[in-house]
């Protein structure tokens, strides 16, 4: 550890040589405002690098019209705002976006020898990805505006989405107003938003799909559905959508996930998760049946056999014949029957087989553990919409193995 902190002096020192040669020094430079900044004086400024603290000596200009002032330099280098170099921001990056700021902050000095505060790779953290959910943004009105360039794939056997909500705790200030989930208790957590898209293109030796590797992407916020609906259109146009020989959505029984299929994806196959609607059938039998567990297996069973099969409407009609003991269970016993006559045909199960599609959303429910909850759901954590947005972003960017291409793009820029 001793050579290593010997060997990072010894190139800050040489970075610091590098950084501070002799440069030409223009009179004046272009502002923002659009007019010329003249040089006010040879400005000091500390960056902390990879290697280490480095002080440098760089024009300072300041615009006699708006009195802004800047340093080309600080653009040139990507520290334009901040005292860390984009190494150190990329480490930042990562190792805010993986664990607690403290938890990165210790791995940070362990590590990579370098001392930050927790406040610092906070914000530095955020800030990425904020900008990375700027860059989005300005996809997604593209999109709006039917602007988005065709994307240079091969064609897609098979392009799945699949959409999922899960619930991130907030602070007492993000969730005014908002009704929580047991009534007369206010909100705890807001929802985020998440798809992921994937593709397949084989199967196994018994015909069941397999998911291509490494093919999976993600995406999400918290936001309303009409705004994650553009979100996910943008993200699977990206993906190669129009170039899908058979598109197909899949998700739970929540009425948004299909008005956003509806709205944005016409003509896809539509797939209720089975195992969510398997679920149905059994807490409906656990309350139907609530001391006799042989009927309600018995009972369960039945039906399930009709689900997985694909005969809903007989489903349906078993549900509606069934004799409630009280109005409680009537009332449960028409929503459940509502619930699978609604979405009979996104329940052919025995269909979606035969054509080898995936019928289960196991994937966008690993994905709200591994992207969202991992990170977001620790004990003690309580999140700003800012401040959760911006980790969403980062975290999807990296698990969608883009991290590399977005600093490139900032290098580019």
């Amino acid at each position: 550890m001793a050579t290593r902190a010997a060997m990072h002096r010894a190139g800050a020192a040489v970075l610091e040589g590098l950084l501070d040669m002799p440069m030409e020094v223009v009179r004046e430079v272009a502002c923002d405002c659009g007019q010329q900044a003249s040089f006010h004086e040879m400005r000091p400024k500390q960056i902390l690098t990879a290697l280490g603290r480095v002080y440098l000596q760089r024009p300072y200009y300041v615009c006699g019209h708006c009195h802004h002032g800047q340093s080309p330099l600080d653009r040139e280098l990507d520290v334009a705002g901040t005292a860390c170099s984009p190494a150190v921001r990329r480490m930042m990056a990562l190792v805010g976006s993986e664990g607690s700021f403290e938890q990165g902050r210790q791995q940070m000095e362990a590590l990579a020898g370098l001392e930050v505060t927790s406040k610092t790779i906070e914000r530095q953290a955020e800030a990425i990805g904020e900008d990375i959910a700027q860059r989005e943004q300005r996809d997604i009105q593209r999109a709006i505006q039917l602007d988005l360039p065709e994307v240079k794939v091969t064609d897609v056997e098979i392009l799945y989405l699949e959409m999922d909500g899960t619930g991130v705790p907030m602070v007492n200030a993000e969730t005014i107003g908002r009704q929580g989930k047991i009534d007369g208790l206010p909100a705890r957590t807001r929802e985020v938003k998440l798809g992921c898209v994937f593709t397949q293109t084989t199967t196994d030796e018994k015909g069941r799909p397999i998911r291509d590797e490494a093919s999976t992407t993600y995406t999400a916020a918290i936001e309303t559905a009409e705004q994650f609906g553009r979100r996910l259109y943008t993200e699977s146009w990206n993906r190669g959508w129009s170039r899908a020989k058979k598109k197909v959505v899949i998700g739970d029984g929540a009425i948004w996930i299909w008005n956003i299929a509806d709205e944005h994806f016409p003509g896809a196959v539509q797939i209720v998760d089975l195992y969510h609607a398997r679920q149905h059938l059994w807490e409906l039998g656990g309350k139907v049946f609530p001391g006799d567990l042989k009927r309600r297996m018995r009972w369960v069973s039945s039906l399930q056999k009709k689900l997985d099969s694909g005969q809903i409407e007989s489903l349906v009609r078993t549900l509606r014949m069934f004799p409630p003991p009280n109005d409680e269970l009537a009332r449960l016993l028409t929503t459940e029957a509502d619930y699978f006559s609604r979405n009979a045909d996104r329940m052919r199960y025995a269909k979606f087989r035969a054509e080898h599609l995936f019928v289960g959303s196991g994937v966008v429910e690993a994905g709200c553990k591994t992207v969202i909850a991992s990170r977001m759901k620790r004990s003690g954590m309580f999140w700003t919409l800012r401040g959760a947005n911006a980790i969403i972003a980062l975290r999807c960017n990296r698990l969608s193995g883009r991290f590399e291409d977005y600093w490139a793009s900032r290098l580019v820029a």
